[in-house]
């Protein structure tokens, strides 16, 4: 770092770990961490977030609604609409994820117990040789018991 930048950044009260911390910002919301499930740390990731881009957009629709009022410019109001528009749909999508997990937790208590069609997915020779490797067992269990 140069003299220059040395004095400017005295002159400003600017230290080294406050240049840190703006070239490499923190999340806003950390990784869960803990005894989760993938998709239950994500869930639970993606509701922070959102919550947290709810916030921050109605504040920044707070500032826009101030703003558009103090200058009555239509581009002003323009940009509030479209800033109210984008936080409502965060929260649409807050509300979709809630859905979308109870769905995903129902999903085992409603699977079918009993499987009635299965598929083989083999060649024509390996149904053969399954078939055959059956009716050996069944001859082998039928002698047994006799």
């Amino acid at each position: 770092m140069s003299t220059f930048d040395t004095k400017i950044n005295d002159a400003l009260g600017i230290t080294e770990n406050i240049k840190q911390e703006i070239l490499d910002p923190k999340p806003l919301v950390p990784r869960p961490v803990g005894d989760y499930e993938d998709a239950d740390a994500d869930y639970k990731y993606s509701r922070e977030n959102f919550y947290n881009l709810v916030e921050r957009g109605q504040d920044a629709v707070t500032g826009i609604l101030e703003l558009a009022k103090e200058s009555e410019h239509p581009r002003t109001y323009e940009v509030a609409g479209q800033l109210i528009k984008t936080v409502a749909e965060v929260a649409e999508k807050l509300a979709d994820l809630q859905e979308k997990m109870k769905k995903l937790k129902e999903v085992p208590d409603h699977a079918p117990k009993n499987v009635t069609n299965a598929l083989f997915v083999g060649s024509t020779k390996e149904l053969q040789a399954l078939l055959n490797d059956k009716k050996t067992h069944t001859q082998i269990e039928n002698q047994t018991q006799e």
